[in-house]
């Protein structure tokens, strides 16, 4: 739907996840669209370069979220909702359905 603005369906993908779930990595990302993980991580590599998102090691693991600075999130935000509703419910229903499974027993944080 954004893809002609965004110029990349993955890129779109990407900020929809973001905005529904609030951060993400790319494995998660990748899953949830069941696509290519080597095209997900490019996208989230050039929008952190872009200032859209900023990202944080947890472990291995690099989790992305909205940069609070981006002078055009407010209207970004605003532009992925408007499109969130254009999606069918389904596929919206599953969007902001967070499933982690629990931590293993006696596993070291």
């Amino acid at each position: 739907m954004l893809e002609a603005l965004f110029n990349s369906k993955n890129r779109e993908k990407i900020l929809i996840f973001l905005l529904a779930r609030n951060e993400g990595y790319a494995r998660e990302i990748s899953k949830y669209y069941n696509t290519s993980l080597s095209p997900i991580q490019n996208q989230l590599d050039k929008l952190e370069n872009g200032s859209i998102l900023v990202s944080k090691s947890i472990g291995k693991t690099r989790v992305y979220y909205f940069n609070p600075r981006y002078p055009f999130l407010k209207e970004l935000i605003e532009l992925l909702k408007k499109a969130i509703e254009f999606l069918p419910d389904e596929n919206v229903e599953l969007l902001y359905k967070i499933r982690k499974r629990p931590r293993r027993k006696g596993k070291p944080i």
